[in-house]
């Protein structure tokens, strides 16, 4: 018993041999993974008053994990979803630990048994084409960030790309010869080549003729040459959706999201 790992001890050992060796877990997952227990410990230590270094791992208990899936809901007011995928990274912790440390069978089981929870499945709204033209003409294009913010929601609605997939573009991504496309490592670390439109084609052909602000910056920078944050994109987006409610005032009863674009596409597509 005293050779089993701690707590802090056996996570090091999940993400690094687990996720990175074992599983070669995408970027994407690990950070998930990363702030579930990041905000999981902050919990513990207000609730337990012990420092991560000094966790056990019978500490973390089916109560307690169910007691932080129940504030992250009411106190940061996520959504029933993001309650399951933080579930999602702790079950799978959890059956690493089973292997790892089958002494606590039991107690790892009790976790395990924690179900996730149910939720109705919302239409996701569609935008028209009259919208989208609004929305695609509210940046000011004689600045900077207006003709990135263009370029940006132009790409996105024509693509169907993800939010991860857009602010993680580099420019050798993008191929402007015959059979122009743009290329991403998408979900599950999939690669996949999307076809360019001629008017695409051309903003983005503009856009990185734009000076770097950065060595080694991606396709769409934040204003320092650094990767646009989700919360950045989603800044942006509300900004021009609110000024372009001006011109389509159907846009006040959307909520617009980056989702909300890639369903776009598919709409035009059917």
């Amino acid at each position: 018993m005293t050779n089993l790992p701690n707590f802090a001890a056996l996570l090091e050992k999940f993400f690094t041999q687990r996720l990175m060796q074992q599983r070669q877990a995408s970027v994407h997952t690990i950070a998930s993974y990363r702030d579930t227990f990041k905000l999981l410990l902050e919990f513990v230590q207000r609730n337990l008053h012990k420092a991560p270094s000094a966790l056990a791992l019978e500490d973390i208990d089916a109560p307690l994990v169910t007691a932080f899936l129940e504030e992250q809901e009411r106190v940061r007011g996520i959504k029933v979803r993001t309650r399951n995928l933080r579930l999602t990274a702790l079950h799978s912790f959890f059956r690493y630990a089973a292997f790892e440390m089958p002494s606590h069978s039991e107690h790892i089981q009790r976790v395990l048994a924690i179900p996730a929870k149910r939720f109705t499945r919302a239409l996701v709204p569609f935008l028209n084409r009259q919208e989208v033209d609004a929305l695609l003409a509210s940046p000011d294009q004689h600045t900077w960030s207006g003709r990135r913010d263009h370029a940006l929601l132009l790409l996105a609605v024509q693509t169907g790309l993800r939010l991860s997939e857009l602010t993680g573009l580099r420019r050798e991504d993008l191929h402007f010869g015959v059979g122009a496309h743009v290329r991403v490592i998408g979900k599950g670390r999939k690669e996949r080549c999307t076809p360019l439109s001629k008017s695409t084609r051309a903003v983005l052909a503009a856009w990185v003729r734009e000076p770097s602000r950065a060595e080694n910056q991606p396709l769409f920078p934040n204003a320092r040459g650094g990767q646009l944050s989700a919360h950045g994109v989603h800044y942006l987006l509300h900004k021009h959706v609110a000024a372009a409610m001006g011109k389509c005032p159907s846009l006040k009863n959307k909520r617009v999201s980056p989702h909300v674009l890639r369903h776009y596409v598919a709409s035009r597509t059917m």
